[in-house]
């Protein structure tokens, strides 16, 4: 029964520093990494990596992106994805090509210089929602366009990556599907998206509302978030992205609010305080000193190639340098999909053992500035963008 402790351990320091952060006037996901590095293996060792700790943060994650899903307004996502393709595909090329010449001259194989960009091409807006959602960003131009474009972003990543792995992998890895396949796959998955907005969503909850348990309605949205977030992984995505279409299914039907106010009870009372402190856990100290050089060149090239990539891709879709900035901020976290990244490559034998853990700690260091760029992106756009 120690895993009892290990969560109450999470969600008493989570709460505590996530208190001080937004008394600081940070915001309070800070505190949740914080508290992952503090308790974690890289100081006092007292939270380590478990199965319980793992499987609750994927269903922190995957909960977060379906809040985020429900907040979204459809209309105005389907009116800003057209920018945020240009976004996630300049966001992908700039950083593959700057870290992998940036990694030639740091003596990498053609190999591992290849995949060291295509870790760094990755984007996980699981923090950046959470910064939009606190400084209320998250429904407006900018926040729809962030979304958009994190979810191409997804699509890139994972067929690139896969063509590399086939190319050039010599472990066992898990992305062994022929691309033609992925991309058939990808495909049935986002008609299937379809289906579910149209149809199959507004049923369930029809249904759901009409069975006499208390919560059936609640249950009724789980149902949906956890089976299309396993159909995404099925279909070789990434599951927060079926999460995130089935909370924008749940939006377009009369039981948003109250699934809302639902499962962020759920999710916020729990299982994303442990997916953040699993972040911030990930973070090892041993090879600051030895790769301290690589490590902040890294974190600098990583922070600017999305900043800057993104945001040229916003200001080329026709937004004001104002949204372009807070578009590129908001691109900036690598978080999860770049950890699960490296991971696929490390398998395949595509990155030495010996810059692993400086790789960890440069998306480690990523995922901790993004939310501090973003709300200074946030803050300096006075009003903040109407939703139109």
């Amino acid at each position: 029964m120690a895993y009892l402790g290990t969560l109450a351990l999470i969600l008493a320091a989570t709460v505590v520093l996530s208190h001080f952060s937004l008394k600081l006037g940070i915001p309070a996901v800070i505190g949740e990494l914080l508290a992952g590095i503090l308790f974690g293996p890289a100081l006092l060792n007292w939270i380590h990596p478990s199965t319980m700790v793992n499987e609750f943060s994927e269903i922190g994650v995957i909960l977060l992106m379906f809040i985020a899903g429900l907040e979204s307004d459809l209309t105005l996502l389907k009116k800003y994805f057209r920018p945020g393709v240009l976004v996630a595909v300049i966001g992908v090329i700039v950083p593959v090509f700057v870290i992998f010449t940036f990694a030639q001259a740091w003596g990498f194989s053609f190999v591992a210089a290849t995949f060291l960009g295509i870790t760094y091409a990755a984007t996980s807006v699981s923090i950046s929602v959470e910064v939009l959602k606190e400084l209320d960003a998250l429904d407006t131009k900018s926040g729809a366009t962030i979304l958009g474009a994190a979810v191409v972003d997804d699509i890139l990543t994972v067929i690139i990556l896969s063509v590399a792995v086939s190319i050039f992998g010599t472990g066992v890895s898990t992305v062994d599907t022929p691309l033609w396949l992925t991309l058939l796959e990808e495909l049935a998955f986002f008609g299937l998206i379809f289906l579910v907005v149209k149809w199959l969503a507004p049923f369930i909850m029809h249904l759901a509302e009409h069975l006499l348990p208390a919560a059936s309605v609640t249950i009724g949205s789980l149902l949906l978030c956890l089976g299309m977030a396993y159909l995404a992984d099925l279909f070789g995505l990434s599951a927060v992205i079926g999460a995130f279409f089935a909370g924008v299914a749940v939006s377009e039907t009369k039981y948003r609010t109250e699934v809302d106010k639902a499962l962020e009870s759920i999710g916020y009372a729990v299982f994303i305080p442990v997916f953040f402190v699993s972040i911030g856990m990930n973070m090892r100290l041993d090879s600051l000193g030895r790769d301290f050089w690589f490590i902040a060149i890294m974190t600098v090239l990583a922070l600017l190639t999305k900043w800057l990539g993104c945001g040229a891709g916003a200001k080329l879709a026709g937004m004001s340098w104002h949204e372009a900035n807070i578009i590129g901020a908001g691109m900036v976290s690598r978080g999860e999909m770049a950890l699960i990244v490296a991971q696929i490559g490390f398998d395949a034998h595509l990155l030495h053992r010996d810059f692993y853990s400086s790789v960890i700690i440069v998306i480690i260091l990523t995922t901790l500035i993004a939310p501090f760029m973003l709300k200074d992106a946030l803050n300096r756009h006075h009003p903040l963008e109407e939703n139109s």
